[in-house]
């Protein structure tokens, strides 16, 4: 066989070889790419994506679309070869694997945790609303989750209602870790409670909770960065009462970043006119309950997904800016927010015409 008939074959062995081992050989990363985005003002698979009963509402037009981001599921092992086409493609992003899927968590794991979030970023963004709106909230601290195994279960339960701790009432949910951790590991806190059935019983019946509780838990030790502090091993968060019926459709969608759209389509709904003029405006962003806007991850997928279906503004989380200013898509204009109030001011510009104005991200 002449020498360089050998050499090419030679050279196209080693080349099939690598690219077999390309695929078989597994890396350490995942994949992020655009994914759908949805008018909150609109229908989504055959109904309403925002669903307001026991209170007047308003027809609106244009679109405050929320955005999303696809993601390759934590069980998935990305091979070589998908790696390097991901790193090459304009549209899609390759990150470390842990990431996207810290701490080894399962895909079922993942998962309930991002409902969880998505769960409490809809509570969250009819509180914003509403408050904004001036129309009163009830809201009071709740047993968030109880950790299998804790000092706290069994004797704590998702959804019963924190009234106090020793004695001392209970406003927020950080005041529950700060009252615990007064004490030392293997001391005795006590929980003044509402028992979650009698606060849905209060609810349904329109009345004032009348049953309480006191509960007393022996702490244990957390080592929190080398130090120790007492725990009881639950995870306070809020609950709230609304004076009428606000529901959100959307399937198959998880996380809190949607907060911020969610929040704009209510009002929306809620108020005469049209907030968005009649334009395309999509976005992103967490929302607390004060109305404060936080960053989200993927900001970079989430802008070219919302321009690709048409929208010519993008509510950013003044946090991304920097990041989503780097590839922004043609055509598309990114507006800084930080909190609801930012949001409204800026699609009043809209409406009006005056865009000279407008808080941009990189201004």
């Amino acid at each position: 066989m002449p020498r360089r008939t050998a050499t090419m074959l030679a050279s196209t062995l080693m080349l099939i070889a690598l690219l077999c081992a390309g695929v078989f050989i597994p890396v350490p990363y995942a994949e992020m790419s655009p994914g759908p985005t949805v008018n909150t003002l609109g229908d989504h698979d055959g109904e309403p994506v925002l669903q307001i009963s026991g209170r007047k509402t308003y027809a609106a037009t244009g679109h405050l679309n929320m955005t999303t981001v696809r993601v390759t599921s934590a069980d998935y092992r990305m091979n070589l070869v998908e790696a390097v086409y991901g790193w090459l493609a304009h549209d899609n992003k390759v990150v470390p694997r842990e990431t996207l899927y810290p701490d080894g968590k399962t895909e079922e794991q993942s998962t309930q945790e991002n409902a969880e979030e998505f769960s409490q970023s809809q509570e969250s963004a009819k509180v914003a609303a509403l408050k904004e709106l001036d129309v009163p909230v009830k809201s009071w601290v709740i047993v968030s989750t109880v950790v299998k195994g804790a000092p706290a279960e069994g004797k704590l339960h998702a959804g019963d209602v924190i009234k106090a701790v020793d004695g001392t009432t209970v406003k927020e949910p950080a005041d529950v870790a700060k009252l615990v951790t007064q004490h030392k590991p293997g001391q005795d806190v006590r929980f003044t409670i509402v028992p979650a059935r009698e606060q849905v019983a209060a609810e349904k019946e329109k009345r004032t909770p009348t049953k309480t509780q006191d509960i007393t838990i022996t702490t244990t030790s957390s080592d929190d960065n080398g130090e120790k502090r007492a725990i009881v091993g639950i995870s306070a968060g809020t609950d709230h009462t609304f004076p009428f019926t606000v529901d959100i459709k959307l399937a198959d969608v998880g996380g809190p970043s949607a907060g911020l759209m969610f929040a704009l389509g209510i009002y929306d709904k809620l108020t005469p006119g049209h907030l968005t003029g009649g334009k395309f405006v999509a976005g992103t962003g967490t929302i607390d309950d004060a109305g404060k806007v936080g960053p989200i991850g993927g900001i970079e997928m989430k802008t070219v997904g919302a321009r690709a279906k048409g929208a010519q503004y993008f509510l950013t989380p003044a946090d991304n800016c920097a990041a989503a200013s780097k590839g922004t898509p043609e055509g598309l204009t990114l507006i800084k927010v930080d909190t609801i109030q930012d949001a409204l001011g800026a699609l009043k510009d809209l409406r009006s015409g005056d865009t000279a104005d407008l808080p941009k991200c990189g201004k």
